[in-house]
């Protein structure tokens, strides 16, 4: 495409050539000509100096050097991911509308005309499969589970029976969504199985990472807002509710019962004890350990997990035990030596 073109789709400023012909995208240290890349963080600014990419985008106010054209806008990633779209290969699913001969799919489920399920699906009886969902491959949808239109399983997603998943969802690979919740008690020396009985609840245009699980509620539901974004790894405990638009890394643990608010960030491998709250607009530092509740708008980082600011001292202050255990070590030294020689004054009028 023209560099005029795709400067339009995205909305931004062209300073530079409108007429360079780009075909394709890349990152600004790998990129050649033909390439468009992009700057969205201003500590990479030192590469966009030596960059062999055709053009560039960037923010609006970015006021540094650049051998490439320049596309200005006001974000810099979402102008990338349109660009993505309009250059990059396909990424969605290629599976035929209908179901494929080597699919089970029960006569007691109802699956739109316009629904996709692909090689070695089960669908399970009194399920719901909406219009223009895909099931790629070997995916697995228990009964009476009801999933929305244009939502995508990718190979091997599960969602267990009676589960309830919105439009515009996406299940990748290996994630399953109402498996049993950690539920166990003590008796005469073994641990007992408690059920879980309640379901899933997923909120449209959410997305589920690879190996992600998200357990079914002990009673009632565990609940995944609208728009929640979760990566890879994560794991969901059962009545974990999660509020609309919050985002979560990899790794992230939620115990059972804990509440988290709208628009929460979790970073990775953060890990969270039970039955506690996290308010809307918080941020939970990579690896914190959350054992009490969060106030709305906090940023707390470390183990236990604390304001982010007093994390930081208590960090700095630890890189320097080193530098203080010398500094003890001479005082001692110099404290030694001014009692001896107090005491050696001391003998010398007592002898006197």
């Amino acid at each position: 495409m023209k560099l005029a073109e795709i400067t339009e789709k995205v909305a931004g400023v062209l300073d530079g050539d409108g007429q360079l012909e780009i075909t394709g995208i890349s990152g600004l240290a790998e990129a050649g000509e033909g390439d468009l890349s992009f700057l969205a963080n201003s500590k990479y600014a030192a590469l966009l100096a030596s960059s062999r990419a055709s053009a560039v985008i960037v923010s609006e106010d970015w006021d540094g050097e650049s051998p490439s054209a320049l596309v200005r806008v006001k974000s810099p990633d979402k102008a990338m991911a349109l660009a993505a779209a309009l250059l990059g290969p396909p990424c969605g699913p290629v599976v035929e509308v209908g179901v494929h001969r080597s699919a089970v799919v029960s006569e007691q489920a109802r699956v739109d005309p316009t629904a996709r399920i692909g090689p070695l699906c089960v669908v399970e009886p009194g399920a719901v499969i909406g219009p223009q969902t895909v099931l790629v491959a070997g995916c697995y949808v228990g009964r009476d589970a009801v999933i929305g239109a244009e939502t995508i399983l990718r190979a091997n997603a599960v969602v267990r029976e009676r589960v309830t998943v919105g439009d515009r969802v996406i299940l990748h690979e290996g994630s399953v969504v109402g498996g049993d919740g950690f539920g166990n008690y003590l008796e005469d020396g073994a641990w007992r199985k408690i059920p879980h009985i309640g379901t899933v609840e997923i909120g449209d245009d959410s997305e589920i990472g690879a190996n992600t699980t998200v357990d079914r509620a002990r009673f009632g539901k565990t609940v995944v807002g609208k728009g929640v974004k979760i990566d890879n790894l994560v794991m969901l405990g059962h009545n974990v509710k999660v509020g609309d638009h919050s985002a979560m890394a990899a790794q992230v643990g939620i115990s059972g019962s804990t509440t988290i608010g709208k628009y929460v960030m979790l970073g990775g491998q953060a890990g969270l004890a039970g039955h506690l709250e996290v308010g809307d607009g918080a941020i939970v530092g990579a690896k914190a350990g959350v054992s009490k509740s969060i106030q709305p708008k906090s940023y707390v980082t470390g183990y236990p997990a604390m304001p982010h600011r007093k994390a930081a001292e208590g960090h700095a202050n630890l890189m320097r035990m080193g530098t203080w255990k010398e500094r003890v070590k001479e005082l001692e030294a110099r404290l030694a030596a001014m009692e001896a020689r107090l005491g050696d004054g001391a003998s010398s009028e007592q002898r006197g």
